[in-house]
């Protein structure tokens, strides 16, 4: 599930100076959504660019091909001043509501924005849920009961979106009942408290991945191959680097370069991948050849404990180098398999072992490499339920 962070700066966080300095937080902080009224989505387009949702009593459309891209909401929504926050009195089995009403009318809104108040507004977000691609749901005093009871009534058909007020709240509304909403609805001035709120989401993006060992049973010179560095725009930990292999079912664990070397000076946003055969991981759970990654694509950094987050390509850079050739053997449930790569021959190349961190020079038949295995075959990256054989 791909989580998201909505911020709320509509006319209730205060005047437009108020919500530009919001809005701008959140810019900077990389929210997925602002929800304004509608007056002001010309005004947060001029600001960067971002989804923009708006409060709309139904006159305006959601934006099409013929829409103002200025003017007009990529999402319009419904709710504020009527049944959905109670200014309205919320009629006994909804039947007259003028929310409903603009929600089932194409093209009018795509969302419902419903205060949770008591148990018929419960009853109210399951029916705007019904007919709306979003429904925002925003607590009073109540935390987690209502929106269990909506994770497990609404299902998959709206985008469930939770109101918080900080990052710890934005946590528990990601894990509730173990599936939590699809987002949130932040309203909260504090930078720091965008920023982390931003930072939570990335979290629940990201893959947990269990990495086992490989004991080496070769490694050799083998002559110089076309090699690739990797060079990201973000700076890795001591203990992160990249996943690569000559097969896509066994891939190697190879350190970035922030190790101080008495050769050349740490490069922490590097990592020397290997020949451009290769494959490495992708965040989307997917492989890339070497060969084909350019700068604006997106890598997966690891570390050794399995913890992974995505990496934009700055620089692809191919040089011809001399090669060891590493062979190493995974123990599965219908024996052993043996996996391989190519790496440079030199001192600065590190990979991961049982015992710690390791240059590749000094790689000897017994070491266990960390290794990430899965028994797929893939085709074009992705994973397949077919038989290949690599060797």
């Amino acid at each position: 599930m791909t989580r998201q962070v909505w911020l709320k700066a509509d006319d209730e966080v205060g005047d437009w100076e108020a919500r530009k300095r919001r809005i701008t937080a959140g810019l900077e902080a990389g929210v997925d959504w602002v929800l304004v009224d509608e007056g002001d989505v010309a005004r947060v387009r001029d600001l960067g660019t971002v989804s923009v949702a708006a409060f709309s009593n139904g006159d305006v459309h959601v934006m099409d091909a013929e829409a103002s891209e200025d003017t007009d909401p990529d999402v319009a929504v419904v709710g504020k001043d009527g049944e959905g926050d109670g200014t309205m009195d919320m009629p006994g089995d909804f039947a007259g509501s003028a929310d409903l009403s603009v929600l089932r009318q194409e093209d009018k809104a795509d969302a419902g924005y419903v205060r949770i108040l008591d148990e018929r507004y419960e009853e109210f977000a399951e029916a705007v849920a019904a007919d709306a691609e979003y429904t925002i749901i925003v607590g009073e005093d109540w935390q987690i009961i209502p929106l269990e009871n909506l994770i497990a009534r609404i299902g998959d058909e709206t985008t469930l979106v939770a109101g918080v007020q900080s990052a710890a709240e934005a946590r528990t509304a990601y894990e509730t009942l173990e599936i939590g909403a699809d987002a949130v609805l932040l309203d909260s001035d504090d930078p720091d408290e965008i920023r982390e709120t931003v930072a939570v989401r990335d979290e629940q993006r990201r893959e947990e991945l269990t990495l086992t060992h490989a004991a080496v049973t070769e490694i050799e010179q083998t002559g110089s191959a076309d090699r690739v560095c990797i060079d990201t725009g973000s700076l890795m930990d001591h203990d992160e680097g990249m996943l690569v292999g000559s097969m896509s079912r066994g891939l190697f664990f190879v350190h970035a370069e922030t190790a101080e070397s008495p050769y050349v000076a740490s490069r922490p946003f590097r990592v020397n991948a290997g020949a451009v055969h290769a494959y490495v991981r992708t965040p989307d759970g997917g492989t890339k050849y070497l060969s084909e990654l350019e700068a604006g694509d997106e890598v997966q950094v690891v570390d050794t404990a399995g913890h992974t987050r995505e990496a934009i390509v700055g620089r692809s850079k191919i040089e011809k180098r001399p090669m060891f050739r590493v062979t190493a053997e995974v123990e599965t449930d219908d024996g052993v398999d043996r996996i391989s790569t190519l790496l440079q021959n030199a001192e600065t190349i590190t990979v991961a072992t049982s015992e710690g961190r390791k240059a590749v020079t000094d790689v000897e038949p017994g070491d266990e490499l960390v290794v990430y295995y899965e028994d797929t075959a893939r085709h074009f990256g992705e994973a397949v339920e077919e038989s290949i054989i690599e060797k």
